[in-house]
């Protein structure tokens, strides 16, 4: 008896996440508007850059927070910002990861944080749109432009939020914003890749 009634809630469980999830679509045309926040559990802002031209070297920070008021039937009436904590850099070093986050280099003690404000939206094509805004890195604002596209939303069959996905990609010359150590040895240009979750809020 205690068999059937755990198979019967296992598959009460696996056809309500399967409902759930069943609202998912990849069209961006079916998109809810509305006040989103960042979901930092799956936000991540990763970058590359060349290592003495041997190696493209990969790091990222994490704990993303941020707002996205979301309009799809006027995509350019949307407004997006986000910013990460600087102390949140890491990469395959422990070592290179407190280097990284001394005076050398971001400066994470004196500029905790990193944000990027949107300041203006254009749909490019039926999934994707062109990001401009400011960005604020070591103290510095430059404007910045990130290519997006727009991944999937639905109900999260887990915790029941309507979620929608982006991932940006955009480039800087690090040294525009003060970060210059080792340069041209370690590259100026950096590959910023963002993969963005946002929650939308009651």
């Amino acid at each position: 008896m205690n068999r059937i009634l755990a198979i019967t809630i296992l598959a009460t469980t696996l056809v309500t996440a399967a409902h759930a999830a069943s609202d998912l679509t990849h069209n961006a045309a079916q998109v809810q508007g509305g006040h989103f926040a960042v979901e930092p559990n799956h936000t991540q802002v990763a970058f590359g850059i060349s290592h003495m031209g041997f190696t493209t070297y990969f790091g990222r920070f994490t704990d993303a927070s941020g707002t996205l008021d979301l309009e799809p039937a006027k995509l350019a009436a949307s407004k997006l910002d986000v910013t990460v904590p600087t102390a949140t850099i890491s990469t395959t070093s422990d070592k290179l990861n407190e280097e990284l986050r001394s005076a050398q280099w971001f400066d994470a003690a004196k500029y905790p944080t990193i944000t990027f404000h949107a300041t203006k939206v254009v749909r490019t094509g039926p999934s994707d749109a062109r990001v401009e805004g400011d960005l604020t890195l070591h103290g510095v604002t430059k404007p910045v432009t990130l290519v997006a596209h727009f991944n999937g939303a639905g109900t999260n069959p887990l915790d029941k939020s309507y979620t929608v996905g982006f991932q940006a990609t955009g480039k800087i010359k690090r040294s525009d914003f003060g970060v210059t150590t080792y340069v041209p040895l370690i590259g100026d240009e950096v590959d910023l890749i963002l993969s963005g979750a946002f929650v939308r809020q009651a």
